[in-house]
């Protein structure tokens, strides 16, 4: 074992996600998780990693508790601590991993919010006249992408009818096809999208990357235009996948087009649907 303080776990921590090129938003969610978790453990006058035991990361979750956090919320501590452990013993600062002794606490899945055609298509007239952001609508709505793979996407992975999304976080990297809607809408806004030298598909006047941040207030600004209540953009995802179900779209092509890893994240989704239509592997327009 080589002894490590705090603080100096916490950097190395953060320098081997920036080294594995994990996204900008996981390098910050996890810096932030670990950075609450060694501020608590200085206060308890720990100073190097392997001191720290189950029953400090217990008492770590406990006042998180107090403070008002979602089980939720909690659970994901946890989740970034043993990610940070699992580097630790890797690299052979620990021997015991403490983290693995505590239990997530239990939460209800929140129901998906899955947006109706009425709400959908009032969305699309409120951008009606903004390509780029109607091209956004389209894109996450038709083709169930997370808006951090849009946000990554560059010229050169669009196609005649299909778009290569890149690996993105943990997730690989797949082909997904693209409907005339889409590629309607990508068409008109490429024939006004600033120049630039910069690669990425969505870009702003500046001709910098449009980055998620920028994306999701966007996406806020339309949802209150369109007079939709309690949408998220992730919601386009959620209406995607609960329409192909119901018109009985293959769950291992679902799967696959979505990126998720496990069939079971899909199937999750039929309690909400209702009567599933004759299984197809046809994609539909929404």
């Amino acid at each position: 074992m080589k002894p490590v303080k705090l603080r100096d776990a916490h950097q190395k921590f953060k320098d081997f996600l920036k080294e594995k090129k994990h996204s900008g938003s996981t390098i910050v969610a996890y810096g932030k998780d670990i950075e609450q978790l060694v501020s608590f453990l200085e206060e308890l006058s720990k100073n190097h990693i392997h001191e720290v035991t189950k029953e400090d990361i217990e008492a770590f979750l406990a006042k998180l508790t107090k403070e008002g956090y979602t089980p939720k919320s909690i659970s994901r501590k946890i989740n970034s601590t043993r990610t940070f452990y699992r580097f630790l013993k890797v690299n052979e600062y620990v021997t015991d991993d403490p983290s693995l002794l505590v239990a997530h606490p239990r939460y209800q899945l929140a129901t998906p919010r899955i947006l109706t055609p009425t709400e959908y298509r009032a969305l699309r007239d409120a951008a009606r006249n903004d390509p780029r952001m109607f091209s956004i609508i389209e894109l996450l709505l038709q083709t169930g992408i997370r808006i951090g793979e849009l946000a990554e996407l560059k010229l050169s992975d669009l196609n005649k009818e299909t778009m290569k999304i890149r690996p993105y976080e943990k997730h690989d990297e797949r082909t997904v096809p693209l409907n005339k809607r889409v590629l309607e809408a990508l068409s008109k806004y490429l024939e006004l999208r600033p120049k630039t030298k910069d690669e990425h598909v969505y870009v702003t006047k500046s001709g910098k990357p449009f980055l998620v941040r920028n994306i999701r207030t966007s996406m806020e600004r339309y949802f209150r235009l369109a007079e939709i209540k309690d949408a998220k953009v992730n919601d386009l995802r959620h209406t995607f996948v609960a329409h192909h179900l119901k018109q009985g779209v293959s769950l291992v092509l679902l799967s696959k087009i979505l990126g998720h890893k496990r069939l079971s994240t899909t199937e999750r989704y039929l309690e909400y649907v209702g009567e599933r239509g004759k299984e197809t592997s046809n994609l539909s327009d929404l």
